[in-house]
């Protein structure tokens, strides 16, 4: 078809006509005579050529367009589609809203049309006026719209008639729709209802469908109704809507009862069954309100503070109530006067919309607040058809109170830091306790020791023995015991207690302190310079060699080092922690020397982890706070 047209403009060229046939005359042999002409004189040539040149290049244009036209209008073969005959028949009134669905007739269809992307994606269509014409691609405009897996006609002209094929893939092969639009007075109408309706709100109202008074020389059966694509069904759910002689009755009315609705009704024309359609646009309003503008925000005068040189934004909120043409105006003013040489950057949203009416969000934008901003008063100004109303905001200079709050917070916090690392280490042998006995699990089990701390004290005879050392081996064998054993549950090795007499001495101290987790020296003058220094001397070795056991040092009395002392036992003496037992005054159970032993010695106690023991847990913490 393409390259027939272009051989035609080619012919055209040759025969002196326009290629589109639309100059209605020859121009060739125009050419030829203005060619000899021109030849009589040698001055005219550069004109003459120019021209010839010009009106080449416009027929060469002309051809250029006809076979792009050719191309775009090409024939279109449907080989499936050929033989086919029409399955559906409709009619429609000319210069009304139509809709054409590619759906196969079914007599219990549910749903006439489906206004999803997906499905406009899928279906395909082509029409022709005559049979003998060829089909044409239907492509994307505003007149037919595709809308889905339907045509809509907004209105359907005279010249819409004829035959349409839609396909969808892998459903629908080929549909033949005939399409015939008649106009009021061919199709007999006695009248013709309004297609698009105001219903009231909580209000009774009927919808009657339009194409009811066309054709009433032809037998009619009963009007289906369709919303928004749905076959509408009498429910008893909804007593309020019901069906009366083709029409529909809502009492009362709903908002969701707003929608596109279409009838549709049968009627045979000869041998022909005709689906006349018409289509009625519902729109449910409520009355018109008698109400001037309500301002939610701002009310009155409020006064902002703002930064000089920031930008700034007013937000005003009005609430409108509805009306059915709609006058209403919102605006900002500087001093309650609209200057037209300074315009506010103003911006308009709908907050919220409903049948009460819409709330609407008016923002006018400052780019940096001025002197001159804080001068003035901004009007919010809004209006409806009842009345105005106005509400102002003030600005006023923002306090440059960030650095001063920045400073008393990082002075705040510094201060509750310094506080609370001061109460930490002040009670942090007490919290570590606590600690242990309400949250960690016994670490003891299963480590194959059999005593819990190994206790070294300086042993003399008893011909040697003075007050002083009466005292440290009555505080080794009487209060150390009854302090650790009986109160806090450890079970401690004394030599000459729980070792049976009879092997090397050497051996049962390196035996007993291998078999205790911690080793406890009591120093004291004859201790450093007695032969007891080699149980301490032991206890470092049996350390080195083993991780688990560990020293705590008690200083029962001043000392001074000797110098033969081992320099194991000097290095020991510098870097192990150290408790001084103070006889005045750290006798008592309550007293810290017995928290520092306890802290020192191993996990001993075990408490599972619940709700009774965290309560426990933190109102001990706590009244650590109150002494």
């Amino acid at each position: 078809m393409a390259m027939n047209k272009f051989m035609m403009g080619i012919k055209a060229i040759r025969t002196g006509r326009s290629p589109m046939g639309i100059m209605g005359k020859r121009f060739w042999p125009a050419i030829v005579l203005e060619h000899k002409s021109k030849m009589t004189t040698k001055e005219n040539v550069s004109e003459y050529q120019a021209k010839w040149i010009m009106k080449i290049m416009l027929a060469l244009c002309w051809i250029l367009a006809l076979f792009v036209s050719g191309t775009e209008v090409r024939e279109i073969n449907l080989p499936g589609c050929s033989l086919d005959e029409p399955q559906i028949w409709y009619r429609a009134i000319s210069d009304e809203e139509f809709v054409l669905q590619c759906i196969l007739p079914d007599r219990d269809a549910t749903h006439i049309y489906n206004n999803s992307l997906v499905k406009q994606h899928q279906v395909k269509w082509f029409w022709h006026q005559e049979d003998k014409e060829s089909l044409k691609a239907i492509k994307e405009s505003s007149n037919p719209a595709l809308r889905g897996d339907a045509l809509w006609f907004k209105p359907v002209r005279d010249n819409a008639s004829g035959v349409y094929i839609c396909m969808i893939q892998e459903k629908i092969p080929c549909l033949k729709i005939v399409l015939e639009v008649q106009t009021k007075e061919e199709a007999k109408c006695s009248g013709y209802d309004k297609n698009m309706l105001y219903l009231l709100v909580d209000n009774g109202n009927s919808i009657t469908c339009p194409g009811t008074k066309c054709y009433s020389h032809i037998k009619k059966s009963d009007v289906k109704w369709y919303k928004d694509g749905h076959q509408i069904k009498h429910r008893e759910s909804r007593p309020s809507r019901k069906f009366r002689h083709n029409e529909i009755y809502l009492n009362p009315t709903y908002d969701k009862d707003a929608g596109v609705y279409v009838c549709d009704y049968t009627l045979y024309d000869n041998t022909t069954q005709w689906t006349m359609r018409t289509v009625v646009t519902v729109e449910v309003i409520a009355k018109n309100t008698i109400h001037p503008p309500n301002f939610l925000y701002p009310k009155g005068v409020v006064v902002l503070e703002a930064e000089l040189g920031k930008p700034f934004e007013l937000e005003c909120r009005v609430q409108f109530g509805f009306e059915r043409v709609s006058s209403r105006r919102v605006t900002w003013k500087r001093n309650n006067k609209e200057n037209i040489k300074e315009k506010l950057n103003q911006e308009t949203s709908v907050y919220s919309k409903d049948l009460k009416g819409d709330t609407l969000l008016h923002v006018a934008k400052l780019k940096e607040v001025t002197e001159r901003d804080l001068r003035s008063n901004f009007t919010c100004f809004a209006e409806n058809s009842v009345g105005n109303v106005t509400a102002v905001i003030q600005l006023k200079r923002k306090q440059r109170v960030f650095l001063l709050y920045v400073l008393c917070s990082a002075i705040s916090t510094l201060f509750a830091f310094f506080l609370c690392t001061a109460f930490i280490y002040q009670h942090w042998i007490e919290i570590v306790l606590m600690y242990r006995s309400y949250l960690v699990h016994n670490k003891t089990a299963g480590d194959g020791k059999e005593f819990d701390a190994f206790v070294s004290y300086a042993k003399i005879d008893s011909s040697e023995s003075g007050a002083t050392l009466i005292s440290e081996e009555k505080f080794a064998l009487e209060i150390l015991p009854d302090i650790l054993e009986n109160q806090y549950g450890y079970k401690l090795c004394i030599l000459e207690r729980d070792i049976l007499p009879g092997g090397a001495y050497t051996d049962e101290v390196v035996t007993a302190i291998k078999q205790s987790r911690r080793a406890i020296i009591i120093l004291s003058p004859a201790y450093v310079s007695g032969p007891s220094i080699f149980e301490l001397q032991a206890a470092v070795n049996c350390a080195l060699e083993d991780k688990k056991i560990k020293l705590v040092l008690i200083k029962f009395q001043d000392f001074q080092e000797p110098e033969t002392l081992p320099p194991v036992v000097k290095k020991a003496l510098r870097i192990l922690p150290v408790v001084t037992w103070k006889s005045s005054i750290s006798a008592a159970p309550d007293k810290k020397f017995w928290k520092y032993m306890h802290y020192h010695m191993p996990v001993k106690t075990a408490k599972m982890l619940g709700n009774c023991s965290l309560k426990s847990f933190f109102q001990r913490l706590f009244s650590l706070l109150y002494r």
